[in-house]
């Protein structure tokens, strides 16, 4: 992802969520480092994902594929992509965080690997308040 694709990455973002990072949390997130990849099918912006690297960990932030897009394998392979990103980098574990209403999220997020942690209470905004998140983790096969 460079600050050229913010524009598409965040019309995708929009589309898809209630309450969507702005542009500039984007745009904070390639300045300080984190992981950031656009899907480009065709010269087309198609999905998005970022993660932070630290502390022997990874935590994915976003994983999003414009809807038209989506149950066609490239939120997998965007996903799988940031897990090798995170291995070959020496990190250990990675988690994320998931609404419980998001199921074909966590059906994906399953068939990868990932197991249930945790819950975070009232994590997320939502239009009758708040929303937990179901915590979830994955081992990382690390020195490949």
């Amino acid at each position: 992802m460079m600050e050229i694709d913010l524009v598409d990455v965040a019309a995708i973002e929009q589309g898809s969520y209630a309450f969507p990072w702005s542009e500039n949390i984007f745009r904070d997130c390639l300045r300080v480092g984190y992981t950031c990849r656009a899907l480009d099918l065709s010269g087309q912006i198609i999905g998005y994902g970022v993660m932070s690297l630290g502390a022997g960990e990874a935590h994915v932030l976003n994983v999003c594929v414009r809807e038209e897009y989506r149950s066609l394998g490239f939120g997998r392979r965007l996903l799988e992509h940031l897990l090798e990103r995170a291995q070959t980098s020496g990190v250990s574990e990675a988690f994320l965080e998931v609404r419980p209403s998001n199921l074909a999220a966590i059906r994906l997020y399953q068939r990868l690997g990932f197991e249930q942690i945790g819950i975070r209470r009232g994590y997320y905004q939502a239009p009758d308040g708040r929303e937990d998140a179901i915590v979830l983790k994955r081992e990382l096969a690390t020195g490949s």
